[in-house]
């Protein structure tokens, strides 16, 4: 069964300022298109910088960083640690198990706290989705949201579009697949919006049981509105793998799920885990994508993982540049991204 509503196309902007009113970063929802490709244009700078010889610049001097995660991570924590010490910020890295919050400190408590030590940005990821949204109304400190329970996660939406535009550039009418855990994945959900906006053509693929109600119109009373994006809907891979431009398999959230979702992982991996026979149905050129950390052998196959269509390590590198931007943003920087300050140029 498949239902289908084409995005709009993208407005484009005329300013010559780049666009930016964000104080803290919790999702995209709220994202203008013109405000996404001020970080995609920002990124394409950071990039150069991570790929110089000595990658260090002093453009952050003086700003205070701390990650604040209540969840384990490799990818984010350390990209967003390395993004702040590569512009010269200081990076405190926190784990809920090594902070007061063992001995009952409430979140609320715990951003006072940090603002009280004159922290300038906290990098937030919690288990229950809302909480970055709760700690960015009790500071002025810029709440930057790594993922909140199977809610959002907006830096890792940001930087897959920054990975795709640097392979299309124009990402309008581009077909992008994403096969999996749809229910429970927070990348997937910020994802369809940063996607929606640039006017890509979505199409969420999965067992029925891991699609979110609502998505449908259909599941949706006549004068609802849909707390998402317009998306297409498939439940049978090979429709949804044909003729895309960008599949990207998830991961199954285990650690959200409810048990009695799948019948085995088998018999999941079966029906969809992303080949190399499912992908010779995608448009030539593709690209194949992974937000992880990865199940090779159930979500996705080992020899597709690490193929040449894949771009699974330039997300990770990307996402470092990506983040830069984002922290060089939320600083007050007020220069254009093509005309950045002799600190970052430097």
């Amino acid at each position: 069964m498949t239902t289908e509503t084409r995005p709009p196309h993208p407005p484009t902007t005329t300013s010559r300022q780049p666009a930016w009113e964000h104080h803290d970063v919790l999702d995209l929802d709220d994202f203008s298109v013109a405000e996404i490709e001020t970080v995609l244009n920002l990124a394409d700078r950071m990039r150069e910088i991570l790929d110089r010889r000595i990658a260090r610049v002093p453009a952050l001097r003086g700003y205070t960083v701390v990650n604040l995660f209540f969840e384990p991570s490799t990818r984010t924590r350390a990209s967003f640690e390395l993004a702040g010490k590569v512009l010269g910020a200081d990076v405190l890295s926190l784990t809920a198990n090594t902070s007061s919050v063992v001995k009952g400190e409430s979140l609320i408590d715990t951003v006072r706290t940090l603002r009280a030590m004159r922290t300038d940005a906290i990098v937030m990821r919690h288990s229950m989705g809302g909480a970055p949204y709760l700690a960015a109304a009790h500071t002025d400190a810029s709440i930057i949201n790594a993922g909140d329970g199977a809610h959002a996660h907006p830096t890792q939406a940001l930087l897959d579009l920054y990975t795709m535009r640097s392979h299309f550039g124009d990402l309008h009418g581009k077909r992008v697949v994403m096969v999996g855990d749809i229910s429970h994945s927070r990348v997937a959900r910020s994802d369809m919006w940063g996607l929606a906006a640039m006017g890509a053509e979505v199409v969420l693929c999965g067992p029925p049981t891991l699609l979110p109600r609502g998505l449908r119109a259909s599941d949706r009373p006549a004068h609802a509105e849909s707390a998402l994006p317009a998306v297409t809907i498939e439940t049978n891979i090979d429709h949804a793998i044909e003729g895309a431009d960008v599949v990207m398999a998830l991961r199954l959230q285990s650690e959200r799920q409810q048990g009695g979702l799948l019948p085995s992982l088998h018999e999941y991996a079966r029906l969809y885990q992303v080949t190399e026979e499912r992908l010779a149905k995608a448009h030539p050129g593709y690209l194949l994508m992974h937000p992880g950390p990865k199940n090779e052998g159930t979500e996705i196959a080992t020899d597709v993982a690490s193929g040449d269509n894949s771009t699974i390590e330039e997300q990770v590198t990307n996402g470092v540049a990506v983040r830069m931007a984002l922290l060089y943003l939320l600083s007050g920087r007020t220069e254009a991204p093509g005309e950045p300050s002799s600190e970052v140029r430097a």
